[in-house]
């Protein structure tokens, strides 16, 4: 079977949990929330620290939510989520999307919120999740579309931040515009044209708290990060270049009128 062979661009520094456990269901899952019933057995792709997987398991209280990651690091805190929050419906495992580990038809839902952006073959990671969906079950997921993000004020640097991240995300294998392509990628990997919804969502940071919480941590992460280290080991920055670009993200946190969106594509898929 495949294996993975793109490299995780942010890897799990601090600043990158910081905006991880941010994210829960309602607003990172939202598309799919109406479609859950509480005996569902739900599988979560790239579950990370476990904040949405611990969300998606609190809505399903008579079924069951496997939380799935590929760096067993991060594993221990998504763990330390559920038990504070006393859920006992669910559990965490290393598996790698491209060759899942389970038999067909076991879940009810698979759900994957900022993972095809980074795998080196999103088609077959779709034809993975749907192969393990029973019939009657869906695929949900959701990526970010990297092109499309947009900002107020045009402060000097914040272009070079994206221009940056597009190079050293392909560089690594993954597509950081995956947003605009799941439906295509689901075409791919076999669902019909109509079993397929396409949906947009956002993400928008514009009070003073959001501004400064969002540029700090990208700020952090473009100096501190994974994404840090393979930009200057793959020749796509210097070191200077990438303080510099983390000082046009404090810039624009501080600007008053500071607006930032993220935009997302969003699929669900019927098997």
């Amino acid at each position: 079977m495949p294996q993975e062979s793109a490299v995780y661009t942010h890897g799990h520094h601090e600043s990158v949990l910081r905006s991880h456990t941010w994210r829960t269901a309602a607003n990172s899952a939202g598309y799919l929330l109406g479609s859950l019933k509480p005996h569902m057995q739900v599988l979560d792709v790239g579950c990370g620290p476990g904040t949405i997987t611990a969300d998606l398991a609190a809505l399903v209280p008579q079924g069951r939510v496997t939380g799935l990651e590929r760096a067993p690091e991060v594993l221990a805190q998504a763990r330390d989520t559920a038990a504070g929050r006393g859920l006992t419906n669910v559990r965490f495992e290393v598996g790698d999307v491209h060759a899942l580990d389970y038999p067909d038809d076991t879940f009810c839902v698979v759900h994957a919120q900022q993972v095809l952006q980074h795998v080196g073959d999103p088609v077959q990671a779709l034809r993975e999740m749907r192969r393990v969906t029973r019939p009657g079950g869906i695929v949900a997921v959701r990526d970010a579309d990297y092109s499309a993000m947009t900002w107020y004020p045009e402060v000097a640097g914040m272009a070079d931040w994206q221009r940056l991240y597009l190079r050293v995300a392909r560089g690594n294998g993954g597509e950081p515009d995956a947003g605009r392509r799941l439906h295509a990628w689901a075409r791919q990997a076999g669902f019909a044209p109509d079993a397929v919804t396409a949906t947009a969502g956002t993400w928008c940071y514009r009070t003073p708290d959001e501004r400064s919480w969002w540029s700090e941590l990208w700020a952090d992460r473009t100096v501190g990060s994974a994404f840090a280290r393979i930009a200057v080991e793959g020749g796509h920055a210097t070191e200077e270049e990438l303080r510099r670009i983390a000082a046009a993200w404090r810039a624009w946190g501080a600007e008053e009128d500071g607006w930032f969106a993220v935009l997302h594509g969003e699929i669900v898929c019927r098997v």
